[in-house]
């Protein structure tokens, strides 16, 4: 299972390229996480998307002026990424801690029948 989670939102007061209106303009950041049944992990890139609320379209980046450009490098200094190393999940510390136990017992168990 797929979730995308929203890292960073910004509002921007800069002109939309398409209508020109100046309050629509809004960056999203976000990163997507791969669940497993065992381990739970984050992917390393981040989506960025710039959508205009006024006139419902996202505004690639070459579309972009300077002003759109400049705003977009100082939102993207504040998002705090997830980290994509693996998390386990209860059933894979469950299973970790299963093997664990039944290993040792085997071993204890085989030392014990060569000391008959």
């Amino acid at each position: 299972m797929t979730t995308n989670h929203t890292l960073h939102t910004a509002t921007l007061k800069n002109n939309c390229p398409e209508c020109f209106a100046n309050n629509g303009l809004e960056f999203t950041f976000s990163q997507k996480e791969t669940a497993h049944k065992l381990y739970v992990k984050a992917e390393k890139t981040i989506d960025e998307k710039l959508y205009c609320n006024s006139c419902n379209t996202i505004i690639y980046p070459v579309n972009w002026d300077d002003d759109i450009e400049r705003v977009y490098n100082y939102n993207k200094k504040q998002v705090q990424p997830k980290s994509s190393s693996a998390r386990l999940t209860k059933l894979g510390l469950g299973l970790i801690a299963l093997t664990i136990v039944l290993v040792s017992a085997l071993i204890y168990f085989a030392l014990k029948a060569t000391q008959l």
